[in-house]
């Protein structure tokens, strides 16, 4: 008898223009049993040359680098609907690119000094089709770099008309951080059935996370930044 196979581990592509820390990276993620470290770029279009040609499960994407910055590599890729997720790592937790990197269709964003443990449990978070980014620091984002929405009124509130009043209530209580715990104790329903509508929100909507529901929340104006 042999034993059952072992899950496949998850691929991970390295992409920051400084070699230190690209060092770095592959020895804290080097003794996890379950990554794989397949390739590391130095720049943006070799980025995105190595998510084509390898199909990493997941890109840890450096904001600025050269030729090609973080956000405009994680466009493409998504543009390319690879099935490859990107991770955004910046030096600054409340940088102006990091808006438009999850515009862009990036999974999530973290600090580069997070703790390893925290860049470890994300990266797998994201492989498995999540969001990483905390609700409330996206809120902080969004307030503070709200010069680069677009204006509520150029983006007709119709494309939420799919959605039920009930539904509409709770994509409005994720944009304003509340995990699915807190939203279930605010609108008194089970936490299981918050689970149930953020789901039909997302598929009703197109959309990939939570954190693309709540720039799309302020999107629409249905939450604004500060309120």
């Amino acid at each position: 008898m042999t034993d059952a196979a072992a899950p496949r581990p998850v691929r991970v592509l390295l992409a920051d223009d400084q070699p230190l820390l690209r060092t770095g990276f592959r020895m804290v993620l080097g003794v996890e049993d379950d990554l794989d470290i397949v390739g590391e770029a130095g720049d943006g279009v070799e980025a995105v040359e190595l998510s084509r040609r390898l199909l990493p499960d997941v890109v840890l994407m450096d904001i600025r680098m050269p030729r090609m910055d973080g956000v405009a590599a994680t466009r493409a890729i998504v543009d390319s609907r690879l099935p490859v997720r990107v991770l955004v790592l910046t030096t600054f937790e409340l940088d102006e690119y990091v808006v438009g990197a999850l515009r862009a269709g990036a999974s999530g964003f973290l600090a580069k000094d997070v703790p390893a443990e925290d860049l470890v449990t994300a990266i797998r978070t994201v492989a498995a089709g999540e969001a990483v980014v905390a609700p409330r620091i996206l809120r902080r984002l969004l307030d503070r770099f709200a010069d680069v929405l677009p204006d509520p009124a150029a983006a007709p509130r119709r494309v939420l008309d799919p959605l039920t009043e009930r539904e509409r209530e709770v994509l409005t209580q994720v944009a304003r951080g509340l995990s699915n715990a807190e939203i279930a104790r605010e609108l008194s329903v089970s936490e299981t059935t918050v689970k149930t509508h953020v789901g039909h929100v997302l598929t009703k909507l197109g959309l990939r996370d939570r954190v693309q529901a709540v720039v799309l929340a302020y999107e629409t104006g249905l939450v604004r930044p500060g309120g």
